[in-house]
């Protein structure tokens, strides 16, 4: 009788202590410091003990402060670049790289991949050396075929940030999404290609109406992954600008204009603002990716 009564109780609670440590800690690192930042997002703050109440104040002086919107900009600027330049190139690599013919695939997945295993704040250093004036490979790569001259100032031309900036990131970011369409492309189903191929389908036309609908599902999750990693952008700005937005602001992100204001200036009530703005900014341009891509559409 005993025992029966302990197993019974061992399989009505097992699974929640299992859960327990999963839970306590997801909610001291994460439902708290939300809870907390939404309640400073009305208050005025000077360091982590010094608060004012002032409601609504907050949310309606980043409507017209004009360096939230200079950051907005640049985020979505990077962002565009990151969906239709990068993803393109990760896709087109993964195709490649999927290829029976060619040899030491192996070697090249690696080879591609391996950027991103080295983390953006070494991807930072040793790009802001790349880009360096004179003395930068870029620059001496450049000025030797006659395209650009050697003392090209990339991270101090504000024009030409912004472009530093995508280039880093592709260099980064390319091998790592090719991953994902490469695991994609060999889980396609070989039949579909015999039967396209019986049909008279040449590569071009397996390729749109064969591996482009089969991989959809894993496409429309890229995309959002990737945007939103675009919007959370920061170290690796904020490393190659020499500790800054740069040149005019030109690499101010909505993440740096948040610690500028949260960990520079102090007011974390007002970096709070930016930061629940940036949430539902990156979560309401998620779910319109999704539904563009008919995800949510039912099957009949």
């Amino acid at each position: 009788m005993l025992g029966s009564a302990y197993y019974r109780w061992q399989h009505k609670y097992a699974p929640y202590l299992f859960t327990a440590p999963f839970l306590l800690t997801f909610a001291v690192f994460a439902l708290y410091p939300m809870a907390k930042s939404l309640v400073l997002a009305f208050y005025i703050t000077s360091g982590p003990k010094s608060q004012v109440f002032v409601g609504l104040d907050n949310f309606a002086f980043m409507l017209r402060d004009p360096n939230f919107y200079v950051a907005v900009k640049n985020t979505a600027v990077f962002a565009l670049f990151s969906v239709f330049l990068q993803l393109p190139l990760s896709l087109g690599l993964a195709v490649l790289l999927n290829a029976k013919f060619l040899k030491l695939r192996n070697a090249f997945r690696f080879g591609f991949f391996s950027p991103y295993l080295l983390g953006q704040v070494f991807v930072a250093v040793l790009f802001s050396v790349i880009f360096a004036p004179r003395l930068g490979l870029l620059n001496r790569a450049l000025a030797a075929v006659a395209l650009m001259p050697s003392n090209t100032d990339w991270l101090g031309d504000p024009d030409r940030v912004m472009p530093a900036l995508v280039l880093t990131a592709l260099w980064m970011y390319v091998g790592f999404n090719m991953i994902y369409f490469l695991a994609a492309l060999q889980a396609v189903d070989k039949d579909l290609y015999d039967a396209a191929a019986v049909d008279g389908a040449g590569p071009f036309q397996r390729f749109v109406h064969v591996t482009l609908p089969s991989i959809k599902p894993v496409a429309v999750f890229v995309v959002v992954l990737s945007t939103i990693g675009s919007f959370q952008l920061f170290e690796l700005p904020y490393l190659m600008l020499r500790n800054g937005p740069g040149p005019e602001q030109a690499g101010l992100t909505v993440v740096m204009y948040l610690y500028q204001k949260g960990f520079e200036a102090g007011d974390l009530g007002y970096a709070s603002v930016v930061g629940w703005s940036l949430a539902l900014g990156v979560l309401g341009i998620s779910l319109l990716q999704m539904r563009l891509a008919g995800t949510w559409k039912r099957e009949t």
